[in-house]
């Protein structure tokens, strides 16, 4: 490699240290927050260093980073870059998450980092005990839902703005700009994401909830997570109301945040117009009419609790929250079925949610509608499919189904192998089938395989599945792939 060469490289790898630096630093503040809880249970207070020692670990580790990376030239990354950035970020803020853990619940490691990454994810698997566990403990679990939900590009993003925005915001997946600038985007997002929280939590509180409960479930809803201060999840209240105000969180959660903001600004046409959204009705219609009618009726005593499972159990599904008023271990291999598919195709794009994402089994529709189209219209006719993306439409280019088909591809092939090791464990297929669909897509619905005392290579081979599906496939993949190229092919 050339001097100049080097010397390029060098500064590059320095603006990516230093951003993730920075990523560091500003992560390092979440760590103070579960003590905001000792005003109102003061008996916890031992637990403290578990989240001061962590904090203070990855605060310094940020500003080594920043430090050693001082004395650089400007240099202007682009998406792979940023791709790194979001990677190194995540691994190492996934790690540190999970020392209160580790020191306060006597977590192991691979247990606690499969925790970390479940909340981070946003996926909401859990091996703890919620009922022996701290106050703290559980609200850190929601506070990493409520963190992952946003993305940390868009806690640096809304707090700092840079030369890799734009492309730190593609590589973590949020390819939508609310607004042209890329750090009032970003704050927009916050607010948004924010309000929505306090407005849930209200509704909660008036609902029958306590303040301590309603907080963390309208986190882990409206960021799609699933983590409940309840063994029994939302169950545990047996409450209409209550899950009625977690289906409109999780739908809500559900959406683009640009289709959100669409809706706040009374855009009301170019809501409608929404693929997602129209495929998102249709889905949560055919599922609830489903399960209805060939897995809960004939479970279900009465019919107010057989609609209330089937709507309740596809919504959580679909939006890949993990919420539950029901266990399924009496349930039919239908009901299973039509799980694992709302499981796979999961929620919106530049949502909270995971899944193949909505988007792209409706892009998938309109290139088949359009073959359909073709074969029955003259040769020489031509038609472009299109998209509505908020008030704009974008047409579907070669590019657009060449990232598709390589992404369904990997995704399905992802999937096959973690079903294929859980299936070598002796579980059953549909049970493996399901828990592999809710890690990889970041649902939290369990079959019973996500236990504390399940096999370590299990719990790895889940910690992975979520990792992939919350930053997506291509971007471990690349980021990685440009990592190993350029520190081990071109040195």
């Amino acid at each position: 490699m050339s001097a100049s060469a080097y010397n390029y490289m060098q500064n590059k790898y320095s603006a990516i240290l230093s951003y993730t630096g920075t990523i560091l630093i500003i992560t390092s503040m979440l760590f103070i927050t579960p003590l905001f809880l000792l005003m109102f249970y003061p008996f916890e207070s031992g637990q403290s260093a578990g989240f001061v020692l962590p904090m203070a670990g990855l605060a310094g580790l940020g500003f080594i980073l920043r430090t050693i990376t001082r004395k650089r030239a400007p240099v202007v990354l682009n998406v792979q870059e940023g791709s790194i950035i979001v990677l190194l970020s995540w691994i190492v803020v996934c790690i540190f998450s999970a020392l209160p853990l580790m020191i306060n619940c006597q977590l192991n490691f691979t247990q606690a980092i499969f925790e970390s990454v479940s909340g981070w994810t946003t996926t909401g698997l859990s091996v703890v005990d919620v009922t022996k566990v701290s106050h703290l403990v559980l609200f850190w679990r929601s506070i990493m839902q409520f963190a992952g939900g946003a993305g940390l590009v868009i806690i640096m993003l809304s707090a700092i703005a840079g030369p890799p925005g734009p492309g730190l915001s593609l590589a973590e997946g949020r390819t939508d700009l609310l607004v042209p600038h890329v750090q009032q985007s970003a704050k927009l997002v916050m607010i948004i994401y924010v309000s929505m929280i306090f407005i849930g939590t209200l509704l909660y509180i008036l609902a029958g909830m306590s303040a301590f409960d309603a907080i963390n479930h309208s986190i882990a809803a409206l960021s799609t997570g699933g983590f409940s201060t309840r063994v029994e999840s939302i169950g545990y209240w047996n409450s209409p109301a209550i899950e009625l105000i977690t289906i409109i969180l999780m739908i809500i959660g559900n959406i683009n945040f640009l289709t959100i903001y669409l809706l706040i600004n009374r855009n009301f046409k170019a809501f409608i117009r929404n693929g997602e959204i129209r495929l998102s009705a249709l889905l949560i219609l055919v599922s609830f009419i489903i399960l209805l009618f060939f897995v809960t009726i004939p479970l279900y005593d009465t019919l107010s609790s057989s609609l209330r499972v089937a709507i309740f159990e596809g919504v959580s599904a679909l939006t890949t929250t993990g919420y539950t008023i029901t266990t399924y271990s009496n349930w039919n291999t239908t009901g299973y079925f039509v799980l694992i598919i709302l499981m796979l195709i999961g929620g919106g794009t530049c949502s909270t949610a995971g899944g193949l994402k909505q988007y792209r089994v409706y892009l998938m529709y309109k290139l088949l509608r359009t073959e359909f189209k073709r074969a029955l219209l003259p040769r020489s006719a031509v038609i472009t499919p299109f998209i509505w993306q908020g008030d704009r439409k974008e047409y579907i280019n070669d590019n657009y189904i060449r990232q598709l088909i390589s992404f369904v591809f990997l995704f399905i092939c992802v999937y096959a192998v973690g079903v294929l090791i859980l299936s070598f464990y002796g579980y059953r297929l549909e049970d493996a089938m399901f828990e592999f669909a809710s890690s990889l897509s970041d649902v939290g619905l369990s079959a019973g395989i996500t236990k504390s005392d399940a096999p370590a290579v299990v719990l790895w081979t889940e910690t992975i599945g979520m990792f992939l599906g919350r930053l997506e496939i291509f971007v471990i993949f690349t980021s990685s792939v440009k990592l190993f190229k350029d520190l081990f092919l071109k040195i």
